[in-house]
């Protein structure tokens, strides 16, 4: 089984190579985790930066002591992937979050689509946007990421049409699409930026804006995806494709 990850803020040790794991993160070592001196665990800023390390002690409740190995920085991964994701109903919004960030998605936009039913106003957009990088971050730890997924703030159409035409390879889940996204031409590097429509699907003004900011419509398969579960999808095929899982 590899080593549990924890994020931190800094890795900075004691003279004696000693990092001190403490706050939330410690306290889930220690008391839900149970680690014990001997044990292998994995620190991250979540930015990229990771360092492997060998739990020695505990104290008390909350703190973790870790003998620190060296602190290395993974590179970027190209092409960056974003997914602009239609805002779901319920809890399913976080369901796209998690697999996303499972399976290697860079950057996760929320978007304000047209036929969404949930639209986020006010203090409840505020708390459904923190839900979703919570989610993104405890699903980056699960994952075993060192670069946890950008979670922007909900993005309006013409802010996504802007985000389109900046991208090397932008495209629409979408049945009108002739040509599915496993034969689509990517680039070796750049940015990709896919859009998942609402369950009510994207609006034919909506395409239509997306197609004069560069963005054609693509299918995956015959069967139609879930607005939760096709960004999830669609992911898995553009990194095999772009040799990201090679």
């Amino acid at each position: 089984m590899t080593a549990p990850v924890f994020v931190v803020e800094h890795f900075d040790t004691d003279g004696s190579g000693h990092h001190v794991l403490d706050g939330p993160e410690g306290r889930h070592a220690v008391s839900v985790k149970r680690l014990r001196a001997g044990e292998s665990v994995v620190l991250t800023d979540g930015a990229g930066r990771r360092a492997e390390g060998e739990v020695t002690g505990t104290e008390g409740k909350d703190r973790l002591i870790v003998r620190l190995g060296d602190v290395v920085e993974e590179p970027v991964e190209s092409p960056r992937i974003t997914v602009v994701q239609a805002l779901p109903k319920g809890d399913r919004g976080e369901l796209a979050v998690e697999t996303m960030t499972e399976v290697g998605v860079d950057a996760i936009v929320p978007w304000s689509a047209a036929r969404c039913v949930t639209q986020w106003k006010g203090e409840r957009g505020l708390k459904s946007l923190g839900k979703w990088r919570a989610t993104a971050r405890e699903a980056g730890k699960q994952s075993r990421r060192a670069r946890f997924p950008e979670v922007a703030d909900a993005a309006t159409t013409k802010q996504v049409a802007s985000l389109l035409a900046e991208a090397d390879f932008a495209a629409v889940l979408h049945e009108s699409g002739t040509e599915p996204l496993a034969t689509a031409e990517l680039p070796d590097s750049g940015s990709i930026v896919l859009v998942v429509g609402p369950e009510g699907g994207v609006s034919p003004e909506e395409l239509a804006l997306f197609a004069q900011a560069g963005a054609r419509p693509y299918r995956l398969g015959r069967s139609v995806l879930r607005t939760s579960t096709a960004g999830t999808a669609a992911t898995a095929v553009l990194l095999a494709r772009t040799g990201r899982w090679s």
